[in-house]
């Protein structure tokens, strides 16, 4: 079944271009909440793909 999810690895290369884009309109108080905001997504989304990991991991292991 196909997920709208990216990869972590997607993630990583969509962040540097989103970061590259963003850099010169955002005012520096603006771009800092927003780094901070895109670094608390990075983190969910590798919680997530460690869950997916280890329920797939769990799933194999009741076969």
């Amino acid at each position: 079944m196909p997920t709208c999810l990216s990869s972590v690895y997607d993630r990583d290369s969509q962040t540097t271009w989103v970061s590259k884009l963003t850099k010169s309109y955002y005012q520096d108080d603006q771009q800092a909440k927003f780094m901070h905001l895109q670094a608390e997504v990075d983190s969910l989304l590798q919680q997530l793909e460690n869950l997916k990991h280890q329920r797939l991991a769990d799933a194999n292991q009741k076969d």
